[in-house]
């Protein structure tokens, strides 16, 4: 049987994709049913079947507490960036003095290396002698204590946002560029405002361009890791301790349990699942409607 050119083409494609994506997860699955240690032999683990995803439901009461805290993250973080990304889209999509300037320097944050970012916000936050409570002491405001328990989680939203609302703001910016004049001639030929022109033209017609940015972003804000274990390694106590951290501390940091932190893993992609499911149907169900 001769094999069709085109898979000959897409085969070196496939193989890199099984060896760093689907034996990688299968793997995972595997351990998540075992009672894997990294203290103890490989030959000496067992297979435990779902005990380690009954621990975690029954037991482990800082896996509901990183579950609610990535969540939360997640939702609140991606708002604001979308609100605000979009606010600034709207402005650079206006004739603006040193345009490029001005996309030159917001692209900075997120072009910059993660541990870089958290050591420059950690020093920035720091109590005593950061720059944020010495601007807030202009004010009369007392230091504020910014990676503490109460403000930590403040805190890496602050930073999170600060570094990714530049992404969205590319994206919806692109998207405004793309968009086509005549739709809006036409509302303004007829009166519309600028309000309704935005309201019934612009989002509508970028409704693609929003629902690939929050997908894009969501997904990258449930996993997050490199800056909240840069500023606050999961702490004070589990203030911070979202479900990336909780696996790292289980599988690395204090216990060495593997299996259990492979099965907090399996939770975390099942979690983007439905997520991601609603966001591609509400992408496949506004290019029925460009059609």
């Amino acid at each position: 049987m001769k094999i069709k050119e085109h898979y000959i083409y897409i085969l070196p494609s496939v193989i890199v994709l099984a060896l760093i994506v689907i034996f990688p997860t299968i793997f995972l699955w595997y351990i998540s049913f075992t009672n894997y240690d990294l203290t103890m032999g490989w030959e000496s683990k067992k297979l435990v079947g779902i005990e380690n995803f009954l621990y975690l439901f029954r037991q482990d009461k800082d896996f509901w507490n990183s579950v609610k805290l990535s969540l939360s993250f997640m939702f609140i973080t991606v708002a604001v960036e979308l609100v605000l990304g979009f606010l600034i889209a709207l402005l650079f999509n206006r004739p603006l003095k040193w345009k490029r300037v001005w996309i030159a320097c917001l692209i900075v944050p997120m072009v910059m290396t993660p541990a870089i970012a958290s050591l420059m916000w950690k020093l920035m936050l720091n109590t005593e002698y950061g720059v944020l409570n010495y601007l807030l002491s202009w004010l009369a405001i007392g230091k504020v204590n910014w990676l503490g328990y109460e403000k930590a989680f403040f805190s890496i939203m602050m930073v999170e946002i600060w570094q990714w609302t530049p992404f969205m703001t590319l994206i919806l910016y692109a998207g405004l560029q793309s968009l086509p004049h005549e739709p809006f001639d036409a509302a303004s030929v007829d009166g519309a405002s600028f309000t309704q022109s935005l309201y019934y033209i612009t989002l509508p017609l970028l409704k693609p361009i929003i629902t690939i940015a929050l997908l894009l972003r969501s997904i990258d804000a449930l996993k997050i890791f490199d800056i909240i274990y840069g500023l606050t390694q999961g702490g004070p106590g589990n203030a911070t301790e979202l479900m990336s951290l909780h696996i790292f501390r289980l599988g690395f940091r204090h216990t060495n349990w593997m299996g259990r932190a492979s099965a907090n893993a399996i939770i975390l992609l099942l979690l983007s699942v439905p997520l991601i499911t609603i966001l591609l149907k509400s992408l496949k169900a506004s290019q029925k409607e460009e059609v």
